[in-house]
C-alpha cells in the first residue's frame, strides 16, 4: 500500500475518537494520530531507517504521545479545560455530513504534517534520496520545539497549582504568551526542513506545505482564542495589562503583540 494512503487509514483510525466526542478530533485524537503515523512508518520502512530517520519518526512519536496522553490528562482532571474546549468547539454535534467532512480534513491534516519524513524515506526507499544535513537539522529543530512545549505546559501547570486565578508569566511566559504554541510552531518546522534535502517533487512538497501552513495558522488561530479569554479573564487587572503590553503573544523577540482584532484567524 502507498505509504501516504497508509497513514492517511492510520489517521482516519485514530481521529475517529471525535464521533464519540467532537472535540476529540483536534486534541487527543490529533496527539494519537500523529503517534500512529510515527509507528506506521517505523514498521513500514523498518529496513531502510538510518539514524537521523528513525530519530525522526520517535521523536514524531514522542511528540503524539506527550500530547495526547498530556490533554487525555488535562481533559480528565481539569473542569476549566473541558469548559473552554466546548467554548472554543461550539456544540458538540454536528449533522453526519459535516463531522464527515472535519474527520476526513483533520485525517488529511495530520498525514501531511508527518508527510516530510515520510517523503524522505518514501523517496529513500526509491532511490532517490540519500542521507543529508537537512535530516539532522529536522532533528535538532524538533526535539527543540517538543522541549519547549514540554517546559511551557509544566511551567503553566505549576504557576496553575500554585495560584489558579492569576495568569502565568514566569518561566518561557516571561519571553511569550504561548511558548506552548511556538514550541509546537518550532517542532513542524523541524519536521518540514526534512523536505529540503528529501529530493520531494512537486507534489510531495505541495502536500507537506498544506500541513506547515495549516497547523501555523492553527497555532496563530489558538492563540487569538487565548487572548480572548484572557483579556476576559484577566483584562481589569493593570498589570495584565502591562504584560501584554512588552510580551509578545506567540513569536518571541518579534513586535505582534495582539491578533485578536484578526477574525480572519477563527478557526
Amino acid at each position: 500500500m502507498n505509504i501516504y494512503w497508509l497513514l492517511f487509514i492510520v489517521s482516519l483510525c485514530v481521529s475517529s475518537i471525535g464521533w464519540k466526542k467532537f472535540l476529540y478530533f483536534i486534541s487527543i485524537g490529533y496527539g494519537f494520530s500523529i503517534a500512529g503515523c510515527a509507528l506506521a512508518l517505523i514498521a513500514a520502512y523498518r529496513d531502510i531507517l538510518t539514524l537521523p530517520t528513525l530519530l525522526l519518526c520517535l521523536l514524531l512519536l514522542v511528540y503524539g504521545c506527550r500530547l495526547g496522553g498530556y490533554l487525555l490528562l488535562r481533559g480528565i482532571k481539569s473542569t476549566n479545560y473541558r469548559k473552554a474546549l466546548s467554548e472554543n468547539v461550539g456544540k458538540d454535534r454536528y449533522p453526519v455530513f459535516v463531522t464527515a467532512i472535519i474527520w476526513v480534513s483533520c485525517a488529511f491534516l495530520y498525514l501531511a504534517e508527518v508527510s516530510p519524513v515520510a517523503s524522505r524515506l518514501y523517496n529513500i526507499s526509491a532511490g532517490t534520496g540519500t542521507d543529508s544535513f537537512w535530516d539532522w537539522a529536522g532533528v535538532v529543530v524538533m526535539a527543540a520545539g517538543i522541549a519547549i512545549e514540554t517546559i511551557a505546559d509544566y511551567e503553566k501547570a505549576a504557576a496553575k497549582k500554585q495560584n489558579p486565578n492569576r495568569y502565568v508569566d514566569t518561566g518561557l511566559y516571561r519571553i511569550v504568551r504561548c511558548p506552548n504554541y511556538f514550541g509546537e510552531m518550532v517542532t513542524w518546522t523541524g519536521c518540514f526542513i526534512v523536505c529540503i534535502g528529501a529530493g520531494c517533487n512537486w507534489w510531495q512538497w505541495l502536500i507537506a506545505s498544506l500541513g506547515y501552513a495549516g497547523i501555523i495558522y492553527i497555532m496563530f488561530s489558538g492563540a487569538r482564542r487565548l487572548e480572548i479569554r484572557q483579556t476576559k479573564n484577566y483584562g481589569a487587572d493593570p498589570s495584565y495589562q502591562e504584560y501584554v503590553k512588552k510580551t509578545p503573544i506567540l513569536l518571541p523577540l518579534i513586535p505582534i503583540y495582539s491578533v485578536a482584532r484578526h477574525s480572519w484567524l477563527r478557526g
